[in-house]
């Protein structure tokens, strides 16, 4: 491997012979951040065996390599806590766009979304559910993953074979848990489990646990919480958001046995179903012992009121001594998107109803004058901006080309049309292909700034490897730093790597990284911080199958690290694959 600031290499000759150097690697006059919370410091940074051996004053001659640091900030690599990179992993070692932006470690299996335990015979259904709920295209995971495994301990071994640029953990997902232990019509009928059954899944996360799990996940957007945003491929609730509380209390006995483990949940809804989705939360974390991980927090900001009532509530859990962590959205990445793929709107029936289907039964529903009252008066939440505010960024015919950067309520006004009317006609005399531009849910700072001056919330929620064609929120890391730091002062630098690297690890159970100190793995970042920053949005076609994605690209890493060796060298891949699957035993 060639790095393009390499001051030396090999070993020193000294007059007393040969001179092996102590070192692999020094990262040589870089600005030590070490994720602790502790001051900055200009310091050198030692690596042997990919373990950082010593920081201070390291003579170049000791080492191997010496990668120039002078200028640049040196930091514990990110942990991205919330991904779904299950699939993408086996074709893309770099866990993209994480892997890009400084992402050292990956955790996967969320939502209780996932693809083992399966049988053979389930495993069509399974990559379908993945396309509905998640995004991803049925023809990548088709040709991308190799399907070696049946239980979920056999998973893991095929992650741990698979080529990775990353670290990666995973929890056990729920779903295929339910399914197979109930079957798919009881699981997803939302039965209780019997007491057999219930043996069956604590006997499987017992595995799984053995195996290196790192706990285990659920979403449980009710029905009737008005929220249930994720849908199945036929567009019912998924078997996790049926499942029962009673279920999830044995199952954090488990962890709670086993004195490890993390669980991770998606719960929200109306203000009766939100108050009962908490006292959840505090009863898994009581059962358990353990940290509990809540999905999501967020600003909206016609009612900043649910995520002032969340981060009280966050702290008063801390008050009790319950681990209880609020993952926060905090990228203020627009999304793009089509109504080819589009499925942010099923939380409400009749556009959950009128999005599924193949193009021509879409086409047809959508055009249906039967059907806009029903798509007009639908209650959304916040997925996107309100559709007014919708830019129609890309039209795809001369007859929508006039609103090509028009807002939907410019052109409602224009035509004395309903906004719904609006965004549909364009969409379907384009044939579903139009790309519209919707703002981020929030673009005020003030907000931001109140979401991140509670120090418990974990930046993130990158949900990496779903909803690839209209979302890039793995992009968290970079622009934390360069909006909430750099630019807008909301936060200290050392108190934002410790947000990204070290609180995620504890919760993650990470023992052995986080922070940069002698002992731990030599996951590190290496950049400019003055000119880091975010790429535009590009597409690329580049998943199995042709099927293309939407990408935000870094540009200020000089150097990434995973396990002592340099996977990132200027913003470019090397294509070193020292990212290793890590077990949690």
């Amino acid at each position: 491997m060639t790095i393009a600031t390499l001051v030396t290499s090999g070993t020193a000759s000294l007059d007393r012979g040969v001179y092996m150097a102590q070192f692999d690697v020094v990262i040589c006059g870089g600005m030590v951040i070490d994720g602790t919370g502790n001051s900055r410091y200009r310091a050198d940074v030692g690596i042997r065996d990919g373990v950082i051996a010593e920081i201070g004053r390291i003579p170049a001659d000791e080492a191997d390599d010496v990668l120039d640091a002078n200028g640049l900030i040196v930091a514990p690599g990110f942990i991205d806590l919330h991904t779904h990179y299950d699939a993408q992993l086996f074709w893309d070692p770099y866990c993209s766009l994480s892997g890009w932006h400084g992402v050292t470690s990956v955790v996967i299996g969320n939502c209780g979304f996932g693809f083992a335990p399966v049988q053979p015979d389930a495993r069509e259904r399974a990559m379908l559910t993945m396309v509905r709920t998640e995004a991803i295209p049925l023809k990548s995971m088709q040709l991308g993953m190799p399907w070696d495994w049946v239980s979920f301990p056999e998973f893991l071994d095929s992650v741990d074979r698979a080529p990775k640029s990353v670290n990666v953990r995973s929890f056990l997902p729920m779903n295929p848990v339910l399914i197979e232990v109930m079957g798919f019509e009881r699981a997803k009928a939302g039965e209780v489990p019997t007491d057999d059954e219930h043996d069956a899944m604590i006997r499987i996360l017992n595995e799984a646990l053995d195996a290196g799990a790192g706990g285990w996940s659920v979403q449980r957007l009710r029905p009737e919480s008005g929220v249930n945003v994720q849908r199945d491929f036929d567009g019912t609730p998924m078997a996790t958001d049926l499942m029962h509380t009673d279920t999830c209390v044995k199952l954090a006995a488990v962890l709670a046995e086993r004195r490890r483990g993390f669980i991770q949940m998606t719960m929200a809804g109306d203000p009766a179903i939100v108050d009962e989705s908490k006292r959840t939360f505090e009863l898994l974390a009581r059962v358990s012992g353990r940290p509990v991980l809540y999905n999501v927090v967020t600003a909206i900001e016609h009612d900043p009121s649910i995520h002032r009532n969340t981060l009280a509530w966050l702290d008063r859990c801390r008050k009790e001594g319950l681990q209880v962590y609020g993952c926060a959205i905090t990228t203020r990445n627009p999304l793009m998107f089509t109504f080819e793929d589009w499925n942010l709107f099923d939380e409400a029936d009749a556009w959950r109803e009128a999005t599924i289907g193949s193009l021509e039964e879409k086409l047809d529903k959508l055009a249906d004058p039967a059907r806009r009252s029903a798509l007009r008066d639908a209650k959304l939440m916040a997925a996107t901006c309100p559709i007014d505010q919708i830019v129609v960024l890309g039209p795809k015919s001369t007859e929508t080309m006039q609103w090509k950067d028009h807002t939907i309520a410019d052109i409602a006004e224009a035509t004395g049309k309903h906004p719904v009317d609006v965004l549909l006609d364009i969409a379907v005399a384009d044939r579903l292909r139009t790309t519209f531009y919707a703002e981020p849910l929030y673009t005020n700072g003030a907000m931001l700034k109140e979401i991140l001056d509670y120090k418990w919330t974990i930046p993130g929620v990158s949900d990496g490897g779903a909803h690839t064609k209209f979302l890039t929120a793995g992009t968290y890391p970079t622009e934390l730093i360069t909006d909430a730091v750099r630019d807008m002062g909301i936060l200290e630098l050392e108190e934002a790597h410790w947000r990204l690297s070290a609180l995620p690890a504890h919760c993650a159970g990470f023992r052995d990284r986080g922070t940069l100190e002698v002992g731990k793995a030599a996951d590190i970042v290496v950049y400019d911080y003055d000119n880091l920053a975010q790429g535009p949005a590009e597409v690329a076609h580049d998943l199995p199958g042709g099927e293309w994605r939407r990408v935000r690209r870094a540009k200020g890493f000089r150097y990434v690290l995973v396990n002592g060796q340099v996977t990132i060298d200027d913003d470019k891949e090397t294509g070193v694959a020292s990212g290793q699957l890590l077990r949690d035993r």
